[in-house]
């Protein structure tokens, strides 16, 4: 976990991480959440809506910016005041993802700072953009 304070950060500073979504998670998602749509349960469903394979969910997808804010940038001090996302691929169990932070704006009056948010696939497709406005915690 990083430990950075307001007066660390820069922007265009980075951070990112790789996280593989596989059976597990979405068993946990679903248990979790109570999602039970077809899409993401059963290979077949999916397959006859054109995809390969059943799709993971995208707010799975999305999840891991709260890893991404709380662990690596900022860290520790994040509190997360709002998340705005764009899901542009499908992802589907099995895929690793490389999910990137960059600081895009920095407000000292507030200690706020706007990170704009990426995910890649392992074939580098963008499975989702978006970007956080994250407060610091004393």
């Amino acid at each position: 976990m990083n430990h950075y304070q307001f007066s660390d950060l820069s922007t265009g500073m980075k951070e990112e991480f790789t996280v593989t979504v596989d059976q597990d998670k979405m068993d946990k998602f679903y248990q979790i959440t109570g999602d039970a749509n077809p899409l993401h349960q059963d290979d077949s469903f999916a397959k006859d809506q054109g995809y390969p394979a059943a799709v993971a969910y995208g707010m799975l997808t999305a999840s891991f910016l709260s890893s991404l804010a709380g662990m690596y940038l900022p860290g520790e001090k994040s509190l997360i005041q709002s998340a705005e996302v764009k899901f542009l691929q499908p992802v589907f169990p099995g895929d690793t993802l490389r999910v990137c932070g960059e600081v895009k704006e920095l407000n000292e009056s507030v200690q706020r700072m706007v990170l704009k948010t990426t995910i890649y696939n392992q074939e580098q497709r963008k499975v989702l953009r978006g970007e956080m406005k994250i407060g610091f915690l004393k």
